[in-house]
């Protein structure tokens, strides 16, 4: 890998790291140039604006969630084992979470609500591209015979991200995990009733 490439990299992680732990409107260029030990020359040779990094920086923070959330999820062999695994990645959110800051699509959606449609869509991408993997673990549920035949397979998977991305605000809020972990209780209560086997 070449040199401009490990700088770029590197201002990626740490500028997704920054944004995610303080958000994006309240990180400033100096807070990258701090973080990463590189001037705003150096950046701006880089990227051409903050906006530039914000996309790379989600990116990249979405990409180091996924693959925990893929890899949990692959050492699940029933669907009610891998929508749970989604929870599961976040159940110690407070002290170590899948990455510094918490989970990027909450935080980048929470932010970007009205006020930077660029992340907006950004966010946007990412949750139908969560919902979309959960909407493939339910139907697989469904037409292995281990989920109910009727089962709303849209209203599930809108009520799984709901309840996870709900236990991991209010655990974060909190600073205590019990807010995810009982949401985990709950939730697995529930897919029970919606199970055949």
């Amino acid at each position: 890998m070449k040199k401009g490439e490990i700088t770029r990299k590197h201002i990626i992680a740490k500028a997704a790291e920054l944004f995610n732990q303080k958000g994006y409107s309240s990180s400033s260029m100096s807070d990258i140039t701090e973080l990463t030990g590189i001037k705003k020359g150096g950046i701006y040779r880089h990227f051409a604006s903050k906006d530039e990094i914000a996309l790379e920086a989600y990116s990249y923070a979405g990409s180091v969630v996924g693959g925990k959330i893929k890899d949990a999820v692959n050492q699940q062999e029933t669907a009610f084992g891998k929508l749970l695994a989604y929870l599961h990645v976040y159940e110690n959110v407070v002290e170590a979470p899948p990455f510094i800051g918490g989970c990027p699509l909450l935080n980048i959606a929470t932010e970007s609500d009205d006020g930077h449609p660029i992340l907006r869509e950004k966010a946007q991408l990412g949750l139908e591209g969560t919902l979309h993997n959960m909407k493939a673990i339910i139907s697989q549920g469904v037409q292995s015979g281990e989920f109910k035949a009727d089962l709303d397979i849209d209203a599930l998977a809108t009520f799984t991200l709901s309840v996870m991305e709900g236990g991991v605000m209010m655990s974060k809020l909190e600073g205590d995990n019990r807010h995810i972990r009982m949401n985990i209780e709950s939730f697995s209560a529930y897919l029970k009733g919606v199970c055949l086997r």
